[in-house]
């Protein structure tokens, strides 16, 4: 693999621990600026939100720009946004710097896929495509527990400094090895993103994703908190917990794609029932320690093993109804999966601040996962009236 790989897996690493490291740092940042922990959720709802709107809309106004150059540009706003949250001294400038980096983030993995592609022959782009994201896998299973306990040991001001750091660490590695010329697909028009939610079919899919990744996220938002409070673990002890979480996040990212290489929706229908069932559970093993933790680990493997099966049938059914936009309905897949975050940690918020508090925030999340089992279902049955094609290739999410 060539160095310029490597630099865009930094890259990746960096924007994936700043998604993520929130997560560990929210009881940090409420006590600190003074705001109720609903509140801090929001943080995570901005960020993804971000990303949502900012991916489709600025790939779109960007595309006739070389691809170095961009990626530098990005790289920067990266350290920009990262370096505005450390110093932020207000929630509300917090929120706007946690956006200035989702917008580099939404950019970043909509474009580098198709850079990493390019660096090497065409039949090592598939590797190619996986070595940039394994950034993101590794900044799950290392980056979160990493910057959570460098906020516990230093304050949360602290993780956004080192993430910074990695930005620039990353900034230097492009401005280095990548090639100055790249080849670039012709630009992503807005009205191509429209025509595929023009799509009903299309929009189900969108909707499964939102609704059964973004369940996960209604307690895990606020896992630090409920880690703490309801399961009686120390607080020096979380990073821990998210460390055997982001493991089990990456064997099944790495097991779902294995199951739903043959039909997907079957696939899909499994994993909402079992990771709705398990949401449920949690809500009653939350006060045990060691159950929790069994527990959460079922969890962390359920929640993104549903990822390729869901990237795989997006594209699969844009072949079917929106044959010329299959990339613009897969990136939009990925932005379905943030705004499940943004809604997610959103109902998350209103859940604690509500009479039931943190420790119903499992099983409402759960309710969210089945409402994506049905859809799934319903969507199968429309699926047999015509048949879905066999020749996709899963996209990685994010």
């Amino acid at each position: 693999m060539p160095l310029a790989l490597f630099a865009l897996t930094i890259a990746a690493y960096a924007i994936g621990t700043t998604e993520f490291v929130i997560v560990g740092l929210l009881p940090m940042v409420a006590g600190d600026l003074q705001i109720s922990l609903p509140l801090a959720g929001l943080i995570v709802s901005v960020y993804a939100l971000g990303v949502t709107f900012g991916a489709p809309i600025l790939t779109a106004l960007t595309g006739r720009i070389e691809r170095k150059p961009l990626l530098l540009g990005l790289m920067a706003l990266f350290i920009l946004g990262n370096t505005a949250a450390a110093l932020a001294p207000t929630y509300e400038l917090l929120l706007a710097a946690r956006v200035v980096s989702a917008f580099a983030h939404g950019v970043f993995f909509s474009v580098g896929a198709t850079i990493a592609a390019g660096l090497v022959a065409e039949d090592r782009r598939a590797s190619a495509i996986a070595m940039m994201f394994m950034g993101l896998t590794v900044a799950i299973v290392t980056g979160v527990p990493l910057g959570t306990w460098i906020g516990q040991m230093l304050g949360w001001r602290a993780t956004f400094w080192a993430v910074a750091g990695l930005g620039v660490i990353a900034f230097a590695g492009i401005a280095a090895l990548l090639p100055a010329t790249i080849a670039k697909a012709p630009p992503a028009r807005l009205i191509d993103q429209v025509r595929v939610l023009g799509s009903g079919r299309l929009l189900l899919v969108f909707a499964m994703t939102a609704l059964g990744y973004g369940g996960t996220f209604v307690t895990f938002t606020f896992l630090a908190a409920m880690l703490q409070e309801v399961t009686g673990f120390a607080a020096s002890t979380v990073s821990l917990v998210l460390a055997l979480y982001g493991l089990a996040i990456a064997f099944g990212n790495i097991a779902g794609g294995k199951i739903a290489d043959r039909d997907p929706v079957k696939a899909l229908v499994r994993l909402f029932a079992a990771q709705a069932l398990v949401l449920v559970i949690f809500t009653f093993t939350a006060p045990m320690p060691i159950l929790a933790l069994i527990t959460l680990a079922a969890l962390g493997f359920l929640s993104f093993a549903n990822v390729p099966g869901l990237q795989l049938y997006v594209v699969q059914m844009a072949k079917l109804h929106r044959p010329g936009a299959v990339d613009v309905a897969s990136a939009l897949n990925i932005a379905a999966f943030n705004l499940g975050i943004a809604a997610g940690a959103w109902i998350g918020g209103l859940v604690v601040a509500s009479p039931l508090g943190l420790p119903a925030t499992p099983w409402v999340g759960g309710i969210l996962v089945a409402s994506a089992l049905v859809l799934t279902l319903w969507s199968g049955r429309l699926d047999r009236a015509k048949p879905l094609p066999t020749d996709a290739a899963p996209v990685l999410s994010h």
